[in-house]
């Protein structure tokens, strides 16, 4: 008989997780405490934007493979697999990570547990967390139920691509068991060729904040090349292509700009630091404390140059923020360089309009006191000054000469160095980008 899966928590990485699993042609069940949630995905709706994940969510909830639930005793008792996406957000007022949803999981999950199930974590956790929760199972569920860890590596904008076609599948297991199941799971996905590595607990756990954290330290660096660029009068855009052609290098993540942001690259890194001194390890990741800093200032050196741009003052001026999300193909506004720009723009008694084509809903709910406009026209007319922030393939297209026309000034800073300076500076733009020299 044909496994049957069950997906406790149902954000971001648990609706993908559960459509793409249907997708395969698995018995799904997804879980969630939210129970608005639960009927908007039974619906066919997805709660948040990511391109193809409403497709294939109809698609399996129409198939009879996908549903939706708010019992956790449901999902337990008719699932073999059990896969763990809640979040683990940044603890209030710490740096590590808030572990109460993963615990709150498996305390709701483990009295309804088969003796045969298995646990499996997703969710980016410290590590240590998949050994203290196998040895938290062993009092309160049935004697044989195990547990493994598969990290998920998803991009948003491309979360179903990332979960039917991976670059690698890494799974941490303590039983052949435990493998094989997992396996058997995965059998459509290694069929096609993808790499399966198995591991201990602790290397899988590691492979996950490891990977953001190299990730994180390039776009770091080369925003830090950025800073030194300006100072000498270099363009960093092409510095960036010269060492990108190096094969050791690579030219992937070495786009300057306004710096990363999102619900995983930031938290993690701090959350991986909090960890690593938590095992005594705390002097081997201390250069991640500079890689933070270095993305962060990215976000006050544009305020300061959006500041010189209009004369030393914000006061009675207008800005349009180009952006609200965090990246492009997304509505996820968590820690999002664009709106920490607007809001520090907006306090310092500026009038800011932020445009973005999906994620103003979202950053409305979080900072209510900005300006938000649907219509990109219309965001442009009166302003002094604009931001491109987040680099939506829109704003690639734009007609320099026509959002001139309703602009009260023509300044522009360029946060994402995907703008032509060229096209905008022959419209009349004065154009101003990050680590690149002034025409």
């Amino acid at each position: 008989m044909p496994l049957r899966l069950s997906v406790i928590g149902t954000g971001y990485l648990g609706a993908t997780h559960a459509a793409c699993m249907a997708e395969l042609g698995f018995e799904v069940v997804g879980v969630d405490v939210d129970q608005a949630k639960v009927a908007t995905l039974n619906e066919g709706r997805v709660p948040f934007f990511e391109p193809g994940l409403d497709e294939v969510l109809e698609r399996n909830l129409a198939a009879g493979r996908l549903r939706f639930t708010a019992s956790v005793e449901d999902a337990a008792t008719d699932a073999d697999v059990h896969f763990i996406c809640v979040g683990t957000p940044q603890a209030a007022g710490a740096q590590r990570a808030d572990m109460s949803q993963v615990l709150g999981s498996i305390e709701a999950l483990a009295p309804h547990l088969r003796a045969d199930a298995l646990v499996v974590g997703k969710s980016t956790v410290p590590v240590g967390t998949a050994a203290g929760l196998a040895e938290r199972l062993k009092g309160v569920a049935a004697p044989g139920v195990e547990v493994a860890w598969n990290p998920e590596f998803l991009r948003e904008g491309f979360a179903v691509a990332d979960t039917l076609h991976p670059d690698r599948l890494v799974v941490g297991v303590r039983s052949q068991r435990a493998e094989d199941l997992l396996r058997e799971v995965y059998a459509p996905l290694l069929a096609q060729g993808t790499p399966f590595l198995v591991t201990d607990y602790a290397t899988a756990e590691l492979v996950k904040v490891a990977a953001n954290s190299f990730l994180a330290t390039k776009i770091s660096f080369i925003n830090a090349m950025a800073e030194v660029c300006e100072a000498a009068g270099a363009d960093v855009t092409e510095l960036a292509e010269a060492i990108g052609y190096d094969p050791r290098i690579g030219s992937r993540f070495l786009s300057a700009g306004l710096g990363f942001g999102g619900g995983c690259l930031p938290k993690d890194i701090r959350a991986f630091m909090a960890r690593a001194g938590e095992l005594g390890a705390e002097e081997a990741l201390t250069f991640l404390r500079e890689v933070d800093q270095i993305n962060l200032r990215r976000r006050a050196h544009t305020v300061d140059l959006a500041r010189k741009a209009l004369d030393g003052s914000f006061a009675g001026r207008a800005v349009t923020v180009l952006g609200a999300a965090f990246k492009p193909n997304s509505d996820d506004v968590r820690d999002s360089p664009a709106l920490d720009v607007a809001v520090a723009i907006h306090n310092a008694g500026a009038r800011v309009v932020v445009h973005d084509p999906k994620g103003l809903a979202n950053a409305a709910r979080v900072y209510p006191n900005l300006d938000y406009q649907p219509d990109v026209m219309t965001a442009f007319t009166g302003t002094d000054l604009v931001i491109h922030a987040t680099e939506w393939a829109e704003y690639r297209d734009l007609d320099p000469h026509a959002v001139a026309e309703v602009a009260r000034g023509r300044h522009v800073i360029d946060a994402r160095n995907t703008l032509d300076p060229a096209t905008w500076r022959n419209a009349g733009w004065t154009y101003r980008a990050l680590g690149r020299p002034n025409a």
